[in-house]
């Protein structure tokens, strides 16, 4: 916290990061968040996170940091899945910190390998920007469905993509077309969503609309590796129909798939919550 406020203090600007294991992220946010306040400005990295740490077992396996970083003041707090994605918004935070109006950042990581295929990263040097502006506001598309033709939208957030994705192909096989949202931050979403309400012009992101347009109503399912409530406010985005599965109950040593199947935020459990809305 001291060193993250030299820039005000003394005109010099560092970029302080520390790394937690992310359940004990509680026991160090006194303190960092009392820097915080006092003007520091820092990084803060938790990491592995959620029940995905399977074979450490429930007092290992972080729940509710989630809604810690989304909740912290002057903090953006981000979960992206993929390397390329976690690159491009770390790299964002940092020239946030250390300036004038400037935030501090939460980055809640995983240990899980992901395949950086699965993310289908545009090569067009176009795209491959909009998708760079897309992450660092928040989210991003991973299908590209016409408006107003699919029959449900999997939102997912960091190393429960994977999952996300192979329940779409399920779901596609079942006459189920899915879009999938990854989201590289709740948070920025969340504040979208807040913004764009708000009586003053231009006054944020309108990154909630892109992905989640009026024209292209669904119901949802959201996933994540940590309790499910940190994204039920996707519900009023477009007044959509909406199940949030997420970690709601302490862990157990386990393997991963039986981690996720214990938890509900295995593939079949995805599977069953979107044809469950769609009326199948």
């Amino acid at each position: 916290g001291e060193l993250g406020a030299t820039w005000s203090r003394w005109g010099q600007r560092l970029i302080p990061i520390a790394t937690i294991y992310d359940p004990f992220v509680a026991r160090a946010l006194e303190p960092w968040s009392y820097g915080i306040y006092a003007g520091g400005q820092s990084i803060l990295v938790g990491t592995p996170s959620g029940v995905t740490l399977a074979p450490e077992g429930g007092a290992h396996q972080s729940i509710t940091t989630p809604s810690i970083g989304l909740e912290q003041p002057a903090c953006v707090a981000w979960e992206p899945a993929f390397a390329q994605d976690l690159e491009w918004c770390f790299l964002h935070a940092m020239s946030q910190v250390g300036v004038p109006g400037g935030t501090s950042a939460y980055f809640r990581l995983s240990t899980r390998p992901v395949d950086p295929s699965l993310a289908q990263v545009p090569t067009d040097p176009t795209m491959l920007e909009r998708r760079r502006r897309q992450a660092i506001a928040g989210g991003y598309r991973l299908t590209s469905h016409a408006a107003g033709t699919e029959d449900v939208t999997l939102v997912a957030v960091g190393a429960i993509v994977p999952e996300v994705l192979a329940a779409a192909e399920s779901l596609a096989a079942h006459g189920v077309k899915a879009g999938v949202v990854c989201l590289t931050s709740p948070d920025l979403v969340f504040r979208s969503f807040q913004q764009r309400a708000s009586r003053v012009a231009g006054s944020g992101s309108a990154i909630i609309n892109e992905l989640f347009p009026a024209e292209r109503r669904a119901p949802l399912v959201t996933v994540q590796d940590g309790h499910p409530h940190t994204l039920a406010f996707l519900a009023g985005a477009r007044g959509d129909a909406i199940r949030c599965l997420g970690v709601t109950e302490f862990g157990q040593s386990s393997d991963l798939s039986d981690a996720y199947r214990l938890h509900g935020i295995d593939i079949d459990s995805i599977v069953d919550a979107a044809l469950t809305l769609v009326g199948r």
